[in-house]
C-alpha cells in the first residue's frame, strides 16, 4: 500500500528476461491447529500468512503472487482479498492433496523466468470442526456426474479405492498387513516428539492390526486423522536472499504428473504417479534418491508411504514392504519419513501437502527441535529432503527437492 492507502502494483523484476533466477523458501508457518473449534478457514488462512511472512524477514510489500487452492467460490480471489493482496500472478491448480507441490512447481517456474518475484502458498481448513458442528460424519464419496458416474453405483469411496490398490500390492508382491502397519507404527513414533501433533501415544503393530476395519485391508489407524489447521510457504527470487531473516532454503527441482481419475483407467494399482513427477525432480535437481537425507511424503493411508517410496527410487517396485521395517522411518533411522508424524498423526486438515514443504523446511534449517531433528553422522543439519505429495486416489503427484546449498 502507498502512504495514500492506494494499491501499487509490485514491479516486475528487472531481470525478468536475462535467464532463470534460483528460487529461495523465505518463510514457513503453521496456524494453530489440531482442534481449532473458534476459527474460520479463512482465519486459519491469515494466521499461517502472517507467520510466514514475519519467519521471512521481508515486508508482505514483496508479495506479488498468491497461490490457493480449497476455499471460496473464486479461489484464490478471496482469499488474496481477505489477506489484503492484490497479486499480479496465481495459481489455483486443484488436483488434491498433491495441489500445493504442483504449485510450488509452478510457482517456482515463474520466479525463475521474472513472472514473479515472491509468492505465498497459504492453505487452512477447518475439516474437523465443521464434522463437529454439523452433526454428521464424513461423505468420502465423490460425485456422480463425468467419468466418476460409473463406479459411484458400485458404492467406491476413497479410502476403497486405495483398500483396493493396496490389496493389489498385497497380491503381486506379498507386502503383508504387519509392514503396512509399520508406517503407522513408526509415523506415531516420529509425532511422539512433535508439540504439535494430534496424536502423540505411542502405537504397536498389533494395535493396527486389532482396530477396526474401515476398508479391508485398512483398519483405523491405517487411515489419517482429521483434523483443523493451516500453513503458509513464502518462495521468493533470490535477489531477496540477502534481506531474509534466515538462511534460505532452496527449491532444486520439481516434478508434476497426473494418473487418473477411473479406476478402470488405471493401468497398475501398483505404481502411481509419483513415478513420473519424481523422476523429472530428481532430474531437474541433479541428484538422486540416494542423495536424498529426508522424505516427507503425504500419507492418507498408510500403503501411500510404501508405493510412493517405491516411485520415487527409495527402493525397488514390490520392495516396500521389507523397505519400510526395522525402524527405517523414524527420525533417526537409514531414511526418516514425515518426521512431524505425518498425516497418520501429526495432522491431515484435508489437503495436507503444503505441510510436508513445512516440515522439510524446518528439519533443512535446523529447527525441528533437538527432540525431531534429523542429524547426519557427526550431528551434522541434514542437506536435502524430498517432498512428495499425492491428490485424489492416485490421481495426481507433485514432488519438490529441496536443499541449503
Amino acid at each position: 500500500m502507498s502512504a495514500a492507502g492506494t494499491w501499487t502494483a509490485p514491479q516486475p523484476s528487472s531481470r525478468s528476461h536475462t535467464g532463470r533466477r534460483r528460487v529461495a523458501v523465505a518463510g514457513v508457518a503453521l496456524s494453530d491447529g489440531g482442534r481449532v473449534d473458534e476459527a474460520t478457514p479463512y482465519a486459519l488462512h491469515a494466521q499461517a500468512a502472517r507467520r510466514a511472512l514475519a519467519d521471512s524477514g521481508l515486508d508482505r510489500s514483496v508479495i506479488d503472487g498468491l497461490a490457493s487452492a480449497g476455499l471460496g467460490t473464486l479461489a484464490p480471489v478471496e482469499v488474496a482479498e481477505y489477506l489484503g493482496l492484490r497479486p499480479t500472478w496465481v495459481d489455483s491448480t486443484s488436483v488434491g492433496g498433491a495441489a500445493w507441490e504442483v504449485m510450488a512447481s509452478h510457482a517456482a517456474d515463474a520466479i525463475a523466468e521474472g513472472h514473479a518475484n515472491a509468492v505465498l502458498l497459504v492453505y487452512g481448513s477447518t475439516a474437523r470442526a465443521d464434522i463437529k458442528a454439523r452433526r454428521r460424519t464424513s461423505n468420502l464419496s465423490f460425485g456422480a456426474r463425468g467419468p466418476l458416474q460409473f463406479e459411484v453405483p458400485y458404492g467406491h469411496t476413497l479410502v476403497a479405492k486405495y483398500a483396493m490398490a493396496a490389496r493389489r500390492h498385497m497380491h503381486e508382491y506379498g507386502t503383508t498387513l504387519e509392514q503396512l502397519a509399520e508406517v503407522a507404527v513408526q509415523a506415531r513414533a516420529n509425532a511422539a516428539t512433535n508439540p504439535d501433533a494430534m496424536y502423540r501415544d505411542p502405537i504397536t503393530v498389533d494395535d493396527v492390526l486389532a482396530g477396526p476395519v474401515i476398508a479391508d485391508p485398512f483398519t483405523k489407524l491405517h487411515c489419517c486423522i482429521r483434523s483443523d489447521g493451516g500453513c503458509a510457504v513464502l518462495l521468493v527470487a533470490e535477489d531477496h536472499a540477502p534481506d531474509l531473516a534466515k538462511p534460505p532454503v532452496w527449491i532444486l527441482g520439481s516434478g508434476t504428473s497426473v494418473s487418473h481419475t477411473t479406476m478402470s483407467e488405471w493401468e497398475d494399482f501398483t505404481v502411481s504417479p509419483a513415478a513420473a513427477s519424481g523422476r523429472t525432480a530428481f532430474e531437474r535437481a541433479g541428484v538422486t534418491p540416494a542423495d536424498i537425507d529426508l522424505a516427507q511424503i503425504y500419507d492418507a493411508f498408510t500403503y501411500m508411504t510404501l508405493v510412493t517410496l517405491e516411485d520415487l527410487g527409495f527402493c525397488a517396485k514390490g520392495e516396500g514392504g521389507p523397505f519400510v521395517e526395522k525402524g527405517r522411518l523414524l527420525r533417526d533411522g537409514a531414511l526418516p519419513v514425515n518426521t512431524d508424524g505425518g498425516g497418520l498423526s501429526a495432522c491431515h486438515p484435508g489437503m495436507r501437502g503444503l505441510f510436508l514443504l513445512v516440515e522439510a523446511v524446518r528439519q533443512l534449517r535446523g529447527e525441528a527441535g533437538e527432540a525431531r531433528q534429523v542429524r547426519k553422522a557427526g550431528g551434522a543439519l541434514p542437506e536435502l529432503a524430498v517432498a512428495s505429495g499425492t491428490g485424489g486416489w492416485f490421481c495426481s503427484s507433485g514432488t519438490v527437492v529441496l536443499g541449503r546449498d
